[in-house]
């Protein structure tokens, strides 16, 4: 008996429309953050939601699917100690306990490709669920 896992052990390619999407949220602050899936018949990653500048974090959150892989990347607005205004990219690896393992797997050994494509990410988490996400999360990690 033989085990093959096809697309799974090779990682995804990243679209084009991707990589631009995430230029547009780190260069000209258009999207607050953009969601990005697995298509497994183009074999490629592919953005699935986009969200405004307007938009709050509890919004990127509800975004997400809450049984299934996606990567993320969130632009996250602060105020430092000393006043000063900061934005810093996060790189969200959302992997939630009750979606499939194959999507587990896939969605991780992918995780290395669409990360070096998205040049300007400052900081990077894994999540099996909100609250390893949480806001608070991400001010202690820019801070």
């Amino acid at each position: 008996m033989s085990f093959r896992m096809s697309s799974a052990s090779s990682g995804m390619g990243v679209a084009d429309h991707s990589k631009s999407t995430f230029m547009e949220l780190k260069r000209k602050k258009v999207h607050r953050y953009v969601i990005f899936k697995i298509d497994e018949k183009k074999k490629e990653v592919v953005v699935e939601k986009t969200g405004g500048p307007a938009e709050t974090y509890a919004d990127f959150v509800a975004s997400l699917p809450e049984n299934d892989c996606r990567y993320a990347v969130y632009d996250f607005d602060f105020v430092t100690a000393e006043n000063c205004q900061k934005s810093k990219i996060f790189f969200i690896a959302w992997a939630p306990a009750i979606s499939r393992i194959r999507a587990k797997m896939l969605y991780a050994t992918s995780k290395d490709r669409i990360r070096r494509e998205l040049d300007g990410v400052h900081y990077e988490l894994q999540a099996t669920d909100p609250t390893e996400m949480d806001l608070e999360v991400l001010r202690d990690r820019a801070n």
